[in-house]
């Protein structure tokens, strides 16, 4: 996912400086279409080089596997900690419950 993101990140600011680039210096021996070329697919790869190591390393880690079985031990041992889920669940029913005593 990293590397997709990082892509299409590096290929908008690649278009942004090399049309600026362009524009400032002219395109070049190459032309236009080869030098914006370039400056897109370089920023496109180093962008998603830099992305997908960071997702990986963010992702992958052993790290983030303790502290998911950490935090549901924890939950379990602590009843006052608990998914949103099963908060919503208590709040609708409170809700129902006074407003039932409202009616009556």
């Amino acid at each position: 996912m990293g590397a997709l993101m990082g892509g299409g990140v590096g290929l908008t600011i690649g278009f942004i400086f090399g049309s600026w680039s362009i524009i400032r210096h002219g395109a070049g021996p190459r032309g236009l279409m080869a030098t914006l070329s370039q400056y897109m697919l370089s920023s496109a790869a180093t962008f998603s080089f830099f992305l997908s190591i960071g997702s990986v390393i963010r992702s992958d880690s052993p790290l983030a596997i303790q502290m998911q079985a950490m935090q549901h031990q924890l939950a379990a041992s602590n009843p006052h900690i608990r998914s949103k889920l099963v908060s919503a669940q208590i709040i609708r029913a409170r809700w129902q419950q006074e407003k039932y005593q409202a009616e009556n």
